[in-house]
């Protein structure tokens, strides 16, 4: 299983803090599509695909495979000043 976080506008669009599923052997862009067939908000938070992920902490490509236990987090872009 995997546990998988949701942060700011993504978080806020789809209602949810956080979320186990079963990811193993996924791609991230696998996963995204997958969560973004939940409804429209999912499909409205992942359309962007300006998204960001984070596996274990470590920014990673689309690409990546998601491996078991593995902890996955999206979030939108940060800015700074």
């Amino acid at each position: 299983m995997n546990k998988i976080i949701f942060f700011a506008q993504i978080r806020e669009l789809i209602g949810v803090e956080s979320l186990m599923l079963d990811a193993e052997q996924l791609s991230i862009f696998r996963l995204i599509e997958q969560l973004s067939d939940r409804g429209d908000q999912w499909l409205l938070a992942f359309k962007e695909r300006s998204v960001l992920c984070a596996v274990n902490q470590t920014l990673v490509d689309f690409d990546y495979i998601v491996q078991a236990g593995d902890e996955i987090a999206f979030f939108p872009p940060v800015t700074g000043g």
